[in-house]
């Protein structure tokens, strides 16, 4: 599998008990960012990464698909996370917080890190789907 994103022809492989990322996601729906009679819905979530593997691994690129209730969809691909771009040794973790707008009240994103360690392996840690839903808008 190749990431596209990559400049260099670059074998990225899926993770593995040596190479292992856990992923926790919890969401906010921002009322006073959002402005709902604009169809302008904001979002904040905070991604806790726990590196549960056997080796240190660096974080070097995101890929997020953002998906809103209307099927539209962004795709993000950039270096790091918040200008970083995390070193994990095994047991360590990471946290940060971003956002995203949406113009419906409710969308999901999912999405990978792409990790290395210190030997150059490259290995994707997939982001599984989460909700992102302004309160009482889900029956």
């Amino acid at each position: 599998m190749l990431l596209e994103n990559c400049q260099e022809n670059v074998s990225v492989l899926v993770m593995n008990e040596k190479n292992h990322i856990d992923i926790d996601v919890k969401t906010t729906f921002l009322a006073d960012q959002s402005e709902i009679d604009k169809e302008r819905f904001v979002f904040s979530y905070t991604i806790t990464i726990l590196n549960s593997g056997e080796q240190p691994a660096k974080l070097l690129n995101r890929h997020w698909i953002i998906t809103d209730a209307n099927g539209k969809t962004q795709e993000v691909r950039g270096e790091g996370v918040v200008g970083q771009q995390p070193y994990l040794k095994p047991g360590e973790s990471y946290q940060y917080t971003s956002g995203t707008v949406l113009e419906t009240p409710v969308g999901s994103m999912q999405g990978e890190y792409e990790m290395t360690t210190n030997d150059g392996e490259r290995f994707l840690a997939p982001i599984a789907p989460f909700s992102l839903a302004q309160p009482r808008s889900l029956h």
